[in-house]
């Protein structure tokens, strides 16, 4: 019996950081132990905000080799960029004639540009692209594709896994046959909010992001920069509230942990010493990672390859997809 299919694209729009690690990269790879994993770089999703050419290829490159690097496996995971399976641009113009406009209207993301060029008195539509406005339909192209059964989202991007879901029923309905697979979004629940260096959620926007495969000096250097209260070395301190307990947590063992907390509640370990502690086991965790990320792009050529490879294998899957919706259509 042939396993469930899971999906997940991601977009080159920046260099990833812890948080996207433990958020997004570490399940996914996990998930596919026990799912046929089709993961795929959304290059044509980043031309929306990306307008330059090198800059998308280098993060494109940077983002490929970093999945490859945290355990994702080309060969035994279908690893592919968008632009190459060009079959994904097809489904998306039959897709549009079953996806209401209506239900663009609704998407989250559309409806945020709007609300922000309300409130400061723009026209509602300001800056606002077709890309934007018809991102959701691409998206269900992407899943719906793959015969896609789920799609590890954050709870932000469910609601297109939905539209997705809703778009497939809709065409199976009309022409009263499973011409698609509909798909389930899969949010974890036991995802934790990865604390940044100021205490707030790790995130670009708040410009207190941990980047992944810094070299071990540059790593110590921001590690430093966490930001603690006044507490003395001597005094009591406690982990609950700490940022850098919070971070050591992820990577430290159960007794690892332990030890550190007896340390923090007893007092004698000062803010530079938890400091020096968070780093030295960051760094190990990180450090095997880093050299493969280094030596995977040491070669760009290869990591195109790799990508090229993937796309071979999901264009098998995909062209069958469009020629069983092109004849139930009437387009053959």
């Amino acid at each position: 019996m042939s396993r469930k299919v899971c999906l997940t694209g991601i977009k080159p729009s920046g260099i990833p950081h812890i948080g996207n690690y433990f958020g997004a990269i570490k399940p996914a790879i996990e998930l596919a132990k026990n799912y046929d994993a089709r993961y795929f770089i959304a290059d044509y999703h980043a031309v929306n905000t990306i307008k330059d050419a090198a800059l998308l290829k280098e993060l494109t490159r940077k983002l490929a080799a970093t999945w490859m690097a945290c355990g994702l496996d080309p060969d035994t995971m279908m690893f592919y960029r968008q632009s190459d399976v060009p079959e994904t641009f097809e489904l998306t113009t039959i897709l549009m004639a079953f996806t209401s406009k209506g239900l663009m209207n609704r998407a989250h993301a559309y409806k945020a540009s709007v609300q922000e060029n309300t409130l400061a008195g723009n026209d509602p539509d300001a800056g606002i692209n077709m890309g934007l406005f018809t991102y959701p339909v691409l998206m269900a192209a992407d899943i719906l594709l793959f015969n896609t059964n789920i799609v590890p989202v954050g709870k932000d991007q469910k609601q297109h896994v939905e539209i997705a879901a809703d778009v497939a029923q809709s065409l199976n309905h009309i022409y009263g046959k499973d011409l698609l697979t509909v798909p389930e979004p899969v949010i974890s629940e036991t995802t934790q909010v990865i604390v940044g260096l100021d205490g707030r959620k790790m995130s670009k926007s708040y410009d207190n992001v941990i980047p992944l495969f810094l070299p071990s000096k540059k790593l110590r250097k921001i590690v430093m920069k966490i930001v603690t209260n006044s507490q003395e070395i001597e005094e009591p301190k406690n982990p609950e509230t700490s940022h850098i307990f919070s971070l050591y947590k992820l990577f430290a063992t159960e007794e690892e942990q332990a030890s550190a907390h007896e340390r923090y509640l007893t007092g004698g370990m000062g803010w530079g010493h938890a400091k020096q502690e968070l780093f030295e086991i960051m760094d190990a965790h990180f450090t095997p990672m880093r050299e493969k990320y280094d030596m995977l792009m040491e070669d760009p050529s290869h990591i195109d390859a790799i990508l090229k490879e993937g796309a071979e294998k999901a264009r098998t899957i995909a062209s069958e997809t469009v020629k069983r919706l092109r004849n139930a259509i009437g387009i053959d």
